[in-house]
């Protein structure tokens, strides 16, 4: 696989792919490969570094999250590691749907949810 050949080459620069390969990586991988990222990580963890930034940003700007938002921000920040993208129809499958799907996420965040998606959509997939 080319991301073990990057790994033999150049072990500084590449975090270990973990078990589960996603489709995803292959965005690591070509961003990697072109030089638009300095280190070749899983794109998990490029997400997961990204969400903890973003969820600190919107603290010091005075922008706090409920808990059962902040459940929601994470479920939707898991969606976007391994969809790369998420719409407001993705609330009518699992794990959303368990939790109510888009009606319960439109009252879980109210007018915001569009704003919400957006805002993830470009901080965490770009």
């Amino acid at each position: 696989m080319v991301w073990h050949a990057y790994e033999q080459l150049d072990a500084g620069k590449v975090k270990r792919l973990g078990t589960q390969k996603l489709l995803t990586d292959i965005i690591s991988l070509v961003r990697f490969t072109l030089g638009e990222i300095a280190v070749l990580e899983p794109f998990t963890d490029r997400v997961d570094d990204r969400f903890q930034k973003w969820i600190e940003k919107q603290g010091k700007a005075g922008r706090t999250f409920s808990e059962e938002q902040v459940d929601w921000l994470t479920e939707i920040k898991n969606h976007i590691a391994t969809s790369l993208e998420i719409g407001i129809d993705d609330f009518d499958y699992a794990p959303f749907l368990h939790k109510g799907g888009r009606v319960a996420a439109s009252k879980v965040f109210g007018p915001d949810l569009n704003k919400v998606l957006t805002e993830l959509n470009e901080v965490l997939a770009a």
